[in-house]
């Protein structure tokens, strides 16, 4: 950071010895009042902006003019993301697809509350070490307003707490483990946007006890928070009494092969896989069960319900596998605001189009509606008090009937979705295709 304070020309004896005078008759005034300033509150010149974590459910106040990141002309947000690495590669169109919608939003709507978004979104490398140094950047040199769309379950737990100890908003997160959206007592400036693998966990489970009574289960999960989340949720949603989980399988998060942890699940002849994984295990998985001679019927996290798959996997090999989402697909070209999203990727420097990107706008355009919802009162606790009033916004690339909703207690934003299959289209190409009722985790 940058010395606020530079050293100046060197003074006068004379001056020197009149300024110690003046700092000793300070120091004795302020310890004649009682010397119980809290650490950080100056006792000479300007007061300054302490950092001192706020009390969890009371953040505080700060004047509007002294908001971090908010100017005249401009609002600026900040992200840790991942960018690089195996991951990056699968993830990083999302804040890419978010920035080319708020260039969008600037353009065409004059950004909000009278001010351009900017958005500075850094690498935190998938790890958490870095994901505290690019935020405590963001916030401490950058001075961004919020946090909007932070990246990662690796990272994003020791970013949080950074975060939530300095009372900035860490808003629509992107990151699956349960505790990001379900801790709002002790965690009341982060907000999740993405389904917890809990809700999809418990409610795989419940479509399995009420499809399949009867098959038996195996699991694969990360050795992470997400993966235990999901297992537990599992667990939660599955009536014991129709459905008995038989085999479970950890894979470590930074392992290469998985062939170990499929074949010790099959010695099990489970009826039914399911893989809360990474996209790149899950497409390992599949594979490694085809060549054992494995054929359960499959259940994968959400985070691999896009076209992406099908460039990994044979559409004919990934048939029937069964996943989760509540967006409307990219592929849906005759669909309004899917081609609109097109539009804006191409208009305004996104990513390719994918169902990651149009994921990525509906966090943005939640970002927008909340940012337009706090004009009037532009400090962070005003942006939080706007989050947890936000009930029922919907955009027009989610599915009829689901909506983002949050409250005092409840930090999820996505708890509604539909199921998907992958199915083989006419053309011979591998496409997802939704079934069934919209469910709610309840």
């Amino acid at each position: 950071m940058k010395d606020e304070n530079p050293v100046r020309s060197s003074p006068s004896a004379w001056t020197m010895t009149v300024a110690l005078l003046a700092a000793v008759l300070l120091v004795a005034l302020a310890a004649a009042c009682g010397g119980d300033d809290e650490e950080g509150t100056a006792t000479t010149g300007t007061p300054t902006v302490t950092g001192t974590p706020a009390a969890a459910g009371s953040p505080t106040a700060t004047p509007a003019a002294k908001a971090p990141g908010i100017s005249d002309k401009e609002i600026l947000l900040g992200a840790d993301v991942i960018l690089s690495g195996s991951m990056g590669a699968v993830f990083a169109t999302i804040p890419e697809a978010t920035n080319a919608y708020f260039k969008y939003i600037n353009e065409t709507e004059g950004g909000v509350c009278d001010r351009k978004i900017v958005y500075q979104y850094e690498d935190n490398k998938d790890d958490p070490a870095f994901a505290v140094e690019v935020a405590r950047k963001l916030v401490e040199q950058d001075k961004v307003f919020a946090m909007v769309g932070a990246l990662g379950d690796s990272p994003h737990p020791a970013s949080w707490e950074y975060l939530n100890e300095k009372g900035v908003p860490d808003i629509l997160a992107s990151a699956g483990a349960h505790r990001f959206g379900a801790d709002a007592e002790n965690h009341p400036w982060t907000v999740q946007m993405i389904p917890s693998y809990f809700v999809e966990g418990a409610l795989f489970g419940q479509y399995i006890s009420e499809n399949l009574p009867g098959k038996t289960v195996a699991v694969l999960h990360g050795d992470n928070a997400a993966g235990f989340d999901a297992m537990d949720g599992l667990e939660e949603g599955l009536d014991p009494a129709k459905n008995e989980i038989v085999a479970e399988e950890i894979a470590e998060y930074a392992a290469i092969s998985i062939n170990s942890q499929i074949a010790n699940l099959k010695k099990s002849n489970a009826d039914i896989m399911v893989a809360y994984t990474s996209p790149g295990f899950s497409a390992q998985a599949l594979k490694v069960a085809d060549r054992m001679g494995w054929d359960p019927q499959w259940f994968i996290d959400y985070t691999s319900a896009d076209d992406m798959m099908f460039q990994f996997v044979s559409p004919k090999l990934l048939e029937g596998a069964i996943t989760f989402q509540a967006l409307k697909m990219a592929d849906w070209r005759d669909d309004p605001a899917v081609a609109k999203h097109y539009e804006i990727m191409q208009k305004y420097d996104g990513p390719a189009p994918s169902n990651f990107t149009i994921y990525a706008q509906v966090l943005a355009e939640t970002a927008v509606e909340i940012l337009s919802r706090t004009c009037d009162n532009l400090t962070r606790e005003g942006l939080m008090e706007t989050v947890e009033s936000l009930q029922g916004f919907s955009s027009d690339l989610m599915l009829d009937g689901v909506t983002v909703s949050f409250s005092d207690t409840d930090h999820t934003g996505l708890q509604t979705g539909r199921m998907l299959k992958a199915t083989i289209a006419a053309n011979g190409k591998g496409k997802w295709e939704y079934f069934g009722p919209l469910v709610e985790f309840k």
